[in-house]
């Protein structure tokens, strides 16, 4: 029963792509992420780390969140299968359209109305959906505070 509907989302997702183009998932992650930021705030998770380490839990993931210095964080996402929640199994051609449409709009949009007085960057080191030799989505995180 999940296996079908991973596999109804994931062709949801495809279909929206293919019918409203790369803007509409990256609108709707947008909004999403807002939303899940404003929910978080309201029950007083506020902390960086904690805040990221419930979101991606909650997508079955092993979740390593390591500080490198006072705004860089090490984050590795670790999955029990070469399997994406969000984009599948390993599929280069459609990686950049996931990470770009989904992926990024949804945890940067979460990100920032959660910590609206932080610049975030970030950089995708690894993804499911590029290699076939993980299980991992590992990217590095900076937060800098925007007055220092």
């Amino acid at each position: 029963m999940v296996k079908d509907a991973l596999k109804f989302f994931h062709a949801y997702i495809n279909e929206m792509i293919d019918l409203g183009g790369k803007d509409l998932p990256k609108s709707v992650s947008t909004a999403l992420g807002a939303k899940l930021a404003n929910i978080y705030k309201s029950k007083g998770i506020t902390d960086l780390e904690t805040a990221l380490y419930q979101i991606y839990k909650a997508l079955g993931a092993k979740v390593s969140i390591k500080k490198i210095d006072e705004n860089t964080y090490n984050i590795i996402l670790k999955h029990s299968k070469g399997f994406c929640p969000i984009g599948g199994k390993k599929n280069p051609n459609l990686a950049r359209t996931i990470q770009e449409s989904i992926c990024i709009p949804y945890t940067k949009s979460f990100l920032v109305n959660l910590l609206p007085n932080y610049i975030l960057e970030s950089e995708i080191k690894e993804c499911i959906l590029e290699e076939n030799r993980n299980r991992h989505c590992h990217y590095v995180l900076k937060a800098k505070p925007k007055y220092s």
